[in-house]
Formats: structure tokens, C-alpha cells, sequence
């Protein structure tokens, strides 16, 4: 061309180098073609407009997906889309294969991309060089396919920050592995480091707290969201020559920078560093955004994850109390864990309260619910019980008082109530640790269990009222007994009973069992922490699967647990037997209003008696319980205080029952009529007792009779098959 001629049309000069052109609307599903696009694409060299399906139809279905990616992936960087196509024939056949680069563009409002560029046709490179890691290639587009598939798996699995970026820096990247990977975070306005691979200890210090104004890619990633990719040193050095000085000490050759992006907010940014040079090409690029992608996605995850964690754990320390400093005369042990609901936290609680009467009060319960509204209900009624506590009020008076005020705050009916009524089960327990009296309030809670010094566990019987909330105006009636030297006593939330799928009744017989079992097998020289341990593990530990409840739902539930022990001199701590009677003892009050109480006494009794040798003295034993115990309430105005004890002796065991009233009028033997409906109660106890016997008790008196225990396979005390008079 001489000097002045005027220049050619652009489709002249793409015309002279075999390009066509070529635009596509998504918006529209046209793709308009010039002749010479027309022609490397099988069609008459003329130009011609067609739908995307017919379009579709003359390329590689696979290519075709690719060219999908590729656009959406340049409109988001704001690049060039680069990719080549395999032309096919109307018989499956290629063609040619073509090269596309296109300006795309995308219009957020309708969805939709638009975008013009060229094709021209290019030579197939061969299997297995640089050249054919392209979009054609199938073993690289396998091997990508492979590599993002186990990334996102890895990435998926990770629970913390640290596992996250452990994993990233493990990713071997198919054909182009990184030497060096840095993820970057935002404080303010100051770019942070997460975390880091590939670098000494320091080495990164220059780049923290960087500012985000800084000419660094990092800060201008952060800022625009938009990735940045170097393929040279020289780029570098062009294009951030403030900071290119701290970047070239590292030896590396190209970088890529790209935001971590969730739910449209940039969160920071992800360095993949290179010691060797790299294109970027568009595979590449794809493979890299989508690893930034899935890694932005992981490291929201885990950091949601532990701050849920943390916040869940400072709730339970703020809300469930430390033990604090040991009770003279009394060991306690506690537990809480948490199973239910998918939170670390839930509506189980315990609570040890010092009392103004130099006295203490532990208190256990549940609140309905597993979510965050039972914890915070949760940690308010413990706050009230701790105040209604210290000002001195007896046990049914805190629990009345509680269930008013839980009433009060979770009834729907006031205007600034939620309408989410809850209630609570709750057990209160104030303990003298001086004489080893207890007082117990019950609100719709499991009775206490109590572990005894020979290792016998029974259900300690306890009059009780409606859960806390269900009725403002309910009553808790108090029940008092004595804890006895080396004896444990157990309160537990229903978690421990019926986790496993177990009911009531089936929990409670493994509990029993685990808790006999607990001084004879091998915790026997342990102390109460480990047998809290040994409760917990064997409900809620991989052991408990072995030992599955009768019910086809496994409710699991939070647990909560507190063991009080009063020590003769090692609570438990090795295998003797505290010498000296009573081996066994329990107490138990009926009062003139609780006559269905006759029931739990002899339930009661039987339980202290499950290991007697002879059945027929146990069924005497109780028919002798019920019967005076009747005669208290049917012939006295007083209430009856039941005694039993089991003793040992040098002949062996013998068990003494001893029920007190006030009343002044002593018993004596007479001689009913056939049709009379009371006088034979002392005859029953002079013919079935070994001794029996009346006597005053200041104000009051009480009866009393022994049972000295038949042996007959083996009953502790005495030779087999022997009998003791």
C-alpha cells in the first residue's frame, strides 16, 4: 500500500486473514455470522442469521458447554473470552477447529450476555503438548473435572478456618500447581492475612495490615472485586511498581490474585504464586475462579461455624456454674452435655447455691426445648432461683415463687409476652452438710436415685408438684431424709434415662445397673468424678449403641448430672464396706393427705430388700410395712415416718422397720370378731416377726419389728442352706 492511499475496511483486512465475524444474543437466541464465519462453520460463504439450537447443531456439544463457561467467566473479570471449537459435519465428523475471542458483556438487569468476536481457524495441536491444554482436549478437561470435584469435597469437609486453609494448601492443580498460596482478609479498611502456604514464617509481615488503597493486587482485588493476573515479573513490575520491590525477593514468575466472594460481598482475596510462567489461559482461569469460589464458600462456612461455636460455649460457661470450692463433709460432681438440637447449649441446667443458713441447695432441671429460646429461658430461671434461694425461703417456697415467675415470662396472654408458653421440670435439693439432711422440692422432675455404702441403688420416692410454669399458684411439698455416711445421691435430667431409645423403666434398670456395677467392677478404686464420667460415656459414648432402649425412635436429649456424696472417710474411693451398722438405711414420710404414698413404701422397701435371700419374707416384710404404716393414718390424726434398715450382724443380716407418729395412745393386741375390719395388725406382726415391740418416743411413740434373713443359696452372712432362728 503506498503512502497516502486510504487504509482498507476492517472486513477486508479480516477477510485477507481467513477471520470471520461473529455476535451472539443471548437476550434474542441469534447468532449472526459474516460470510467468512459463515464458511468456517460449514454454511455457504454468505452472511446469515441463526437461532442458538442451529448454531449448537454445527459445533461439539462439549465445546459448546465451554463456550458457555467461558463467557459467563470474562464478563466477571471483565477479559477477553478465549476458547477453541471443534466444527462438526451433519455426520459427526470435525471439521476444523476454529479459535473465538469476543468481548463478552452482561446486562445485570435482564440476565443476559452479549457479546462480538472473531474466528479463524487453527491447526489441532498434538496430544500431550503445552498447545493442547485447550478447551478441545479432553484429557485436560478430565483431569480439571476430577481435580475440582475432590477440591470441593475437601473444601466441603472442612470444619474450621485452619482446616480450610490446610486443604488449599494441599490442592495440586492439574498441568499448573502453585508454589506459593496467601489468603487475605478485611479489618476496616486494612487487608489481613488468614493464612498462608508456601512461605517462612515472616516472610508475609510486609503485606499485613496493608492498607486497601495500597497499589498492591491484593487491595485492588478487595476493592473491585475483579481478578487480577500476572503472567511475568515485567508485568508485575509495570503495573505495581510500588510494591513490586516486597514481591520480587520470592523468586516467583507469575501470579494470580482473585476475589473470594460470597453472596456478592468480597470477603477478601486468594495469591496463587507460580515459580515457573503461566499463560492464564482461559481453562486455567476457570479452574482458579472456581477454587476461589469454593474456598470463599469453606471459609464463610467454618468462620459461621466457630462463631457459632464460641458463642454457644460462652453461653454454657456463663450460665452453668463452676462447682466452686469442696463442701466440708460432701463431694459433689457434675456434668452437662449437650446432644440434642444441633446446638452446644439447650435448656438442661444445674446449680450449686450457697444458702445464708450456711446450708447449700442444688438444683437441676429442663427446660422444654432445644433451641436458643429454651437456653435463654434457661439461664433467666436460674437467675431467679439463685435470688429466691439467697433470700432464705425453703425449698417449696423457691419453687413456688419460680414457677410464678416462669409463668409470668413465657405466658402468651400479656401484651409483651411471646406466645410461646414453655414450662420446666426442676428438682431442688437443700443439704445439711453437717447431718446429712436433705429437704427435696419436686416440679415434674425424676425422683433422686440413691447409691448406698454396700452398693445397692434405689429410687428415692419424693413428693412432688407440676412442672414450673404450668400453674402460678401450684404447690411443692417438701420431702426430707438423710443422706448416710458413704452414700451417693444422683439427680438427672431425663436425657440420661432415655437417650438410646429407651423409656423410663428401661433407663432407669441401666442406670441402676451401671451404678452397681460401678464399685464391684473396674472403677472401684476411682472416686466421683469418674463414676460421672462412667454415666455419661456409657449413655451418651460409643458404648450406648450396644445397649439400645425398646423404642424405634432414639430421642436423643441434652444431659445433665450431679453426684453428691457424703464420705465416711473415702466416699467410695476404694472397695471396703464402711464397718458397723446399718449397712442399709431409709427414711420415709407419709402424710394423712398422702395415703397413695403406702404404695411407694412398699415399692420402697422392696427395692432395699432386692437381693434378700428369702422372697416369703419379703412379701411379709411389706405386707408388715403396709399395715402399720395404715394404722398411723386410719387410727391417729399424725403423719407416719417410716425407718428401714438393714443391719449385719455375727448370725448375718437382719432387717428392722420402725414407723414413728405423735400419737399418744399405744397400741395393744385384741381379739376381732370374724366380721370385724380392723385388730389384726398386731397379730399379723406377732405371728410373722422374729421380735417386735412398742415404745414411747417423747412426743409420740413408735412400733417396731426385726426380720432375721433365711438363707438359701448363698445369703451374705451365713453358710449356705443354713437357717437362722
Amino acid at each position: 500500500m503506498r503512502t497516502g492511499e486510504p487504509l482498507p475496511s476492517v472486513g477486508e483486512v479480516l477477510a485477507a486473514l481467513a477471520t470471520g465475524l461473529w455476535h451472539w444474543d443471548t437476550a434474542a437466541g441469534l447468532v449472526t455470522l459474516d460470510a467468512e464465519a459463515a464458511r468456517l462453520l460449514g454454511l455457504p460463504a454468505r452472511p446469515v442469521t441463526l437461532t442458538e439450537a442451529q448454531t449448537r447443531a454445527r459445533l461439539h456439544p462439549v465445546d459448546w458447554n465451554e463456550v458457555a463457561g467461558v463467557v459467563r467467566l470474562a464478563a466477571a473479570e471483565g477479559t477477553l473470552a478465549e476458547v477453541r471449537i471443534r466444527v462438526m459435519d451433519a455426520d459427526g465428523r470435525i471439521l476444523r477447529v476454529v479459535r473465538s475471542r469476543s468481548k463478552p458483556s452482561f446486562d445485570p438487569e435482564r440476565r443476559t450476555y452479549e457479546l462480538i468476536g472473531t474466528l479463524q481457524e487453527v491447526t489441532e495441536p498434538a496430544p500431550g503438548t503445552p498447545a493442547a491444554r485447550s478447551a478441545v482436549t479432553g484429557d485436560w478437561r478430565r483431569s480439571r473435572e476430577a481435580f475440582l470435584l475432590d477440591a470441593g469435597r475437601a473444601l466441603a469437609e472442612a470444619r474450621s478456618t485452619a482446616e480450610v486453609l490446610r486443604v488449599a494448601g494441599g490442592l495440586s492443580m492439574p498441568g499448573f500447581s502453585p508454589d506459593g498460596l496467601v489468603v487475605y482478609g478485611v479489618e476496616g479498611d486494612r487487608l489481613t492475612i488468614t493464612g498462608q502456604h508456601g512461605h517462612h514464617p515472616g516472610d508475609m509481615n510486609p503485606f499485613s495490615h496493608m492498607p486497601l488503597d495500597t497499589d498492591y493486587p491484593a487491595a485492588e482485588v478487595v476493592r473491585t472485586g475483579r481478578a487480577v493476573y500476572l503472567s511475568s515479573p515485567e508485568e508485575y513490575r509495570d503495573r505495581y511498581p510500588a510494591t513490586w520491590p516486597l514481591a520480587r525477593r520470592f523468586g516467583r514468575h507469575s501470579w494470580a490474585f482473585l476475589p473470594l466472594t460470597v453472596a456478592g460481598r468480597t470477603m477478601g482475596a486468594w495469591m496463587a504464586a507460580f515459580t515457573y510462567p503461566v499463560a492464564f489461559t482461559p481453562d486455567e482461569r476457570a479452574v482458579l475462579t472456581t477454587v476461589a469460589r469454593m474456598l470463599a464458600q469453606a471459609l464463610s462456612r467454618a468462620g459461621a461455624a466457630e462463631s457459632e461455636r464460641e458463642l454457644t460455649e460462652g453461653l454454657q460457661r456463663s450460665m452453668l456454674p463452676s462447682l466452686g470450692p469442696e463442701i466440708p463433709g460432701m463431694r459433689i460432681a457434675a456434668r452437662y452435655i449437650p446432644t440434642g438440637g444441633g446446638l452446644q447449649v439447650g435448656g438442661d441446667w444445674y446449680d450449686m447455691i450457697p444458702l445464708p443458713s450456711g446450708r447449700f441447695a442444688l438444683v437441676i432441671g429442663d427446660v422444654q426445648g432445644h433451641d436458643v429460646r429454651a437456653a435463654g429461658i434457661m439461664g433467666q430461671l436460674r437467675i431467679a432461683l439463685r435470688a429466691y434461694a439467697a433470700e432464705g425461703h425453703r425449698p417449696d417456697a423457691v419453687l413456688s415463687r419460680a414457677s410464678r415467675f416462669l409463668h409470668g415470662v413465657t405466658d402468651g396472654s400479656g401484651p409483651d409476652a411471646l406466645a410461646d408458653p414453655r414450662f420446666a421440670t426442676c428438682l431442688y435439693v437443700e443439704a445439711d452438710p453437717a447431718t446429712g439432711m436433705l429437704e427435696v422440692a419436686r416440679a415434674g422432675h425424676p425422683d433422686p436415685v440413691i447409691r448406698m455404702a454396700d452398693g445397692t441403688v434405689m429410687m428415692r420416692p419424693t413428693a412432688g408438684g407440676l412442672p414450673l410454669g404450668v400453674d402460678p399458684d401450684a404447690d411443692y411439698p417438701t420431702t426430707r431424709f438423710t443422706l448416710e455416711p458413704d452414700e451417693t445421691l444422683m439427680l438427672c435430667t431425663d436425657g440420661l434415662i432415655e437417650t438410646g431409645g429407651h423409656d423410663l423403666e428401661s433407663g432407669w434398670r441401666r442406670l441402676r445397673m451401671l451404678l452397681e456395677d460401678h464399685r464391684a467392677g473396674e472403677y472401684r478404686q476411682e472416686d466421683l468424678e469418674t463414676l460421672a464420667d462412667a454415666l455419661v460415656q456409657a449413655v451418651h459414648g460409643p458404648s450406648s449403641h450396644h445397649t439400645t432402649g425398646p423404642l424405634a425412635d432414639r430421642r436423643e436429649d441434652d444431659i445433665a448430672l450431679v453426684l453428691l456424696c457424703r464420705p465416711a472417710a473415702a466416699c467410695g474411693r476404694d472397695g471396703t464396706v464402711t464397718a458397723g451398722p446399718p449397712v442399709r438405711r431409709t427414711l420415709l414420710s407419709v402424710a394423712q393427705d398422702e395415703p397413695d404414698r403406702i404404695a411407694e413404701a412398699r415399692q420402697h422397701l422392696r427395692e432395699l430388700l432386692h437381693d434378700w435371700a428369702s422372697p416369703e419374707q419379703v412379701d411379709s416384710a411389706v405386707l408388715l410395712v403396709s399395715e402399720m404404716v395404715t394404722n398411723v393414718l386410719v387410727h391417729t390424726d399424725a403423719d407416719a415416718l417410716l425407718l428401714a434398715e438393714v443391719l449385719c450382724g455375727e448370725g448375718g443380716r437382719r432387717l428392722r422397720v420402725e414407723v414413728f407418729d405423735t400419737g399418744d395412745d399405744l397400741p395393744h393386741k385384741r381379739r376381732p370378731g370374724e366380721l370385724a375390719s380392723s385388730g389384726r395388725g398386731l397379730m399379723l406382726i406377732e405371728l410373722l416377726a422374729d421380735t417386735w415391740g412398742v415404745a414411747p418416743r417423747g412426743e409420740g411413740k413408735s412400733i417396731w419389728f426385726e426380720l432375721r434373713e433365711r438363707t438359701g443359696a448363698g445369703a451374705p452372712g451365713t453358710p449356705p442352706g443354713s437357717y437362722v432362728p
